[in-house]
């Protein structure tokens, strides 16, 4: 089902500092993702991943906690975020394996990312 939130993910300027903190102010567990481009960490609780944290990609990237809805058809929401006023920050992007995300600005400036998980 999609149009639902399913994600959380912190891009911060120093990953480690970001780590300790959130580990010990939660009990997460903190597990490297090796599949990603850069350090990327699955936030895990009670076994489950619920969310991501990675080093700023750009100097325009915020710290900051970004959430993830879980669309059907990415290309399509894509085209109606822009259709309707919002822009595309990150255009649809390959996770291997797992899918698809896109990070899009509404039209007031909130940033939202989009998930599609591969099916099958």
């Amino acid at each position: 089902m999609g149009d639902s939130f399913g994600w959380v993910e912190l891009t911060a300027d120093d990953l480690d500092a970001a780590k300790d903190f959130y580990s010990r102010v939660f009990d997460w567990k903190l597990e490297s993702f090796g599949e990603a481009p850069m350090p990327y960490y699955i936030i895990k609780n009670g076994g489950k991943g619920q969310g991501g944290m990675m080093g700023k990609t750009s100097t325009r990237t915020p710290n900051s906690w970004t959430p993830y809805v879980e669309v059907d058809d990415l290309s399509n929401t894509c085209d109606r975020v822009e259709r309707l006023g919002g822009r595309i920050l990150k255009h649809k992007t390959a996770i291997p394996g797992m899918g698809w995300f896109a990070v899009v600005h509404d039209p007031q400036g909130a940033v939202l990312g989009l998930w599609q998980a591969r099916k099958g």
